[in-house]
């Protein structure tokens, strides 16, 4: 029974939901719940699943395989020359360093020369998975942590290929056996000679190139001329896994292969198509990989060697975080933000599987060696979640935070105390017209790389976590009398939205909400004044386009108002409704109708009765019509 494919299946998703729940509710990544997961219902724990966990890991790589998809997706040509500088300068410092210091080593500690360079490739690497998730659960994407760490893990991503490309030179190099030979061929390279399996590899990354230009996107044109989705989707899929197979088959990574067919197929028409499908099945899909490298931790190869393994692994973290802290220094970042660089890149990544099993195939590294290695990957990733919340918890608050909030917050207006959050796009907007009327705002924002620049633009602003109350106590929440929280990511508007209702009921808070679902969970939070980002500019350029086509400024701007009131009514109406509740939409359809009607009376009668000296002849006379049955 245990071995069934449905056995395992529920074992998985039992795991997931209950580690994963204790993680977040604990307030710690959903990483390491799903790794945690992973080494319980692991061979070497409770053994429900996988026998050494490698049976599973092979199936649960399409995550990574999928998410190098969507990444690639996002990597437009044009994109990726204005980030150029830090992909080439930052990735180029951190994987060059990395690689040149674990090979001095691995040499020191008796290795061949052939194997320090390959653990020293293998340890450049960091977990793409890992970081991207860990990062955009936080909603730090768009600080300057979050694009650092992105075009570092973007070279990576683009280098690995080259370094996949050179083992088979170094196995022609190699004079050593490592008793490996014997295995069967299981894909096209093991099959070539060692002066063509380089040449393979290069031909099958411009095949997939020529494949996605002439082939994938003529096919796609087809599929959506058919206007089913579910085909769609399918030939999502298809791509993914056809390009994986070629990749399996010729012998290299299937990830690669799929990361390639992203960059392809970014600047076709589908983009956006093919993202929508992917990104449902990406997490999940994830989750199962982490779970994957949990179980596949050989405690055994640990308990053999346990003084050996945990002092290498201790020095592979200890290098990895040198050289992330030096590129951090060389780019400028402010401490915290190389911090937080340092502790989520530490760890080496999913393409040292690759990179590691790749190199045993070729006889360049022994089975010990692997061993051995594929157990300090595993481990390392499994640590990263640990070393954040450390990182979080202990060591940003005292060097990260400390200096900033204890500086004098002078220029605080004392008409009328205001404390702003977030000073991205929407917020410095409304610091800038409110700084225009002679009121100064305290301003906390998370990336201290934008507030340094800011303070040189002459903003008072000053770095911190503001879902920490002491933080907004120094900030003088307290004595204020308006919080503005604009910040775009909905978790910490909510997390700062509940810490001072509780603490502080009686500063009234303005709150942005990205979209009308946001504004639902924030209306049953008790808040009152909520401003969706999308909402005045997305009318303003309806207004716009109906003035051009003949509707006078002076209604328009009437009826903007009377949509306003209108759909503030309505909102706060659908806030009960629960918004996957069966009822949902046949609410939400009576509200449109009832509020089109409502404009439409509005706009017949101010027409006719009052506004006659403003609108066009030919609207009013069109109005005026009798309805026609």
């Amino acid at each position: 029974m245990s071995g069934s494919l449905l056995f395992e299946a529920i074992v998985f998703l039992a795991g997931a939901i209950i580690c994963v729940s204790i993680a977040k509710r604990l307030g710690l990544s959903s990483v390491l719940g799903y790794l945690l997961a992973g080494i319980l219902i692991g061979p070497y724990v409770l053994g429900f699943v996988g026998e050494e966990g490698e049976d599973i890991l092979h199936f649960a790589e399409f995550g990574v395989v999928v998410m190098l998809f969507l990444i690639g997706l996002e990597i437009e040509p044009k994109n990726f020359w204005s980030m150029r500088k830090s992909i080439l300068g930052m990735g180029g410092i951190q994987v060059s360093l990395t690689v040149v210091i674990t090979y001095a080593l691995f040499t020191l500690l008796g290795y061949n020369w052939e194997v320090a360079l390959v653990i020293g490739m293998a340890v450049a690497l960091s977990s793409t998975a890992i970081a991207l998730q860990t990062i955009k659960e936080k909603g730090l994407m768009d600080t300057t942590f979050g694009t650092s760490s992105f075009s570092i893990l973007l070279f990576q991503d683009i280098i690995v290929i080259f370094m996949i490309g050179a083992l088979p030179l170094l196995s022609n190099a190699s004079e050593h056996t490592n008793g490996n030979t014997g295995h069967s061929t299981s894909n096209l390279i093991e099959s070539l000679p060692i002066g063509l399996q380089t040449l393979a590899i290069i031909l099958s990354v411009v095949l997939i190139i020529l494949a996605g230009r002439f082939v994938i996107v003529p096919m796609l044109r087809k599929v959506a001329k058919t206007g089913v989705r579910e085909l769609l989707i399918a030939a999502a899929f298809l791509i993914v896994f056809g390009i994986s197979y070629l990749m399996e088959f010729v012998g290299i990574s299937p990830a690669l292969g799929a990361f390639l067919g992203g960059v392809v197929l970014s600047t076709s028409e589908f983009k956006h198509e093919l993202e929508s499908t992917l990104e449902p099945f990406k997490n999940l899909l994830l989750g199962l990989f982490f779970m994957a490298v949990g179980a596949s931790i050989n405690f055994i190869v640990i308990a053999n060697s346990p003084m050996a393994i945990g002092g290498i692994l201790v020095a592979i973290i200890l290098i990895k975080a040198f050289v992330l802290f030096v590129t951090g220094q060389v780019f400028k970042l402010k401490l915290d933000q190389k911090l937080l660089l340092t502790f989520s890149l530490a760890q080496v990544g999913e393409f040292a599987f690759v990179l590691l099993s790749f190199a045993f195939q070729l006889n360049i590294l022994e089975q010990e060696q692997m061993d051995m290695m594929l157990v300090i990957t595993a481990v390392s990733m499994s640590l990263t979640p640990i070393l954040s919340v450390l990182n979080e918890r202990l060591i940003l608050p005292k060097f990260g935070t400390k200096e900033s909030i204890s500086r004098p917050m002078d220029h605080i207006a004392k008409s009328q105390k205001i404390i702003l959050v977030g000073f991205g796009h929407f917020g410095s907007t409304v610091g800038r017209f409110l700084r225009s009327h002679g009121i100064e705002a305290t301003i906390l924002d998370f990336d201290s790389n934008r507030v340094d620049f800011l303070r040189k633009m002459g903003f008072e602003v000053y770095y911190g976590d503001a879902t920490r109350l002491d933080l907004l106590e120094s900030a003088g929440i307290a004595e204020a009398k308006l919080l503005i929280c604009a910040v775009d990511n909905p978790r910490v508007t909510k997390d700062i939205t509940k810490l001072v209702k509780t603490n502080y009921p009686d500063v009234e808070m303005l709150v942005r909400a990205k979209n009308r679902y946001d504004a639902y969970d924030l209306i049953n939070m008790g808040i009152d004044n909520i401003y969706r980002e999308s909402l005045d500019t997305s009318l303003a350029l309806a207004s716009d386009a109906l003035h051009k086509l003949g509707f006078r400024k002076y209604t328009l701007n009437r009826q903007v108002q009377n949509f306003i009131k209108y759909d503030e009514a309505s909102l706060r109406r659908m806030a009960e409704q629960p918004e996957r509740d069966e009822n949902y939409i046949f609410k939400a359809r009576k509200e449109l109708e009832e509020q089109e009607k409502l404009l439409e009376d509005d706009f017949k009668r101010g027409i006719i009765s009052y506004d006659n000296h403003w609108d066009s002849e030919h609207i009013r006379k069109q109005l005026q019509k009798p309805n026609e049955a």
